[in-house]
């Protein structure tokens, strides 16, 4: 799940690199895909680490109307990666919408099975 994600995560990148505001809700979404990457922004607390830290914080208390993220949430959470603090920066229209996007990338909405064709 961690690995289709990351890839469909690129996928979308590659779709959508542009200035509009998918795109910047999307940012935080990046340190989800790279661990390197989430564990420098951790230790620096940046404002990308805090957004993500609300948007987890948000995802785990949408797990009834978006269900796919109990898996996804577990998932992350074994490369410990955890909302543990809601910094309460990310509006709750831009946390409603990087959540559609991230259940979108786990329908698999974004992900290209045809460079895994044989």
């Amino acid at each position: 799940m961690y690995r289709i994600f990351c890839e469909s995560y690129q996928n979308y990148i590659k779709q959508n690199n542009s200035d509009d505001y998918r795109s910047q809700i999307a940012k935080p979404l990046g340190l989800i895909a790279d661990v390197d990457l989430y564990n420098s922004e951790k230790i620096k607390e940046t404002e990308l680490y805090k957004q993500l830290c609300d948007l987890l914080y948000y995802m785990e208390h949408s797990t009834d109307q978006f269900p796919r993220f109990k898996a996804f949430l577990w998932t992350i959470e074994a490369r410990e990666m955890i909302g543990k603090h809601y910094y309460g920066i990310t509006s709750e229209t831009d946390m409603l919408e990087q959540a559609k996007l991230v259940n979108s990338i786990l329908k698999l909405v974004y992900w290209d099975a045809a460079q895994y064709t044989v």
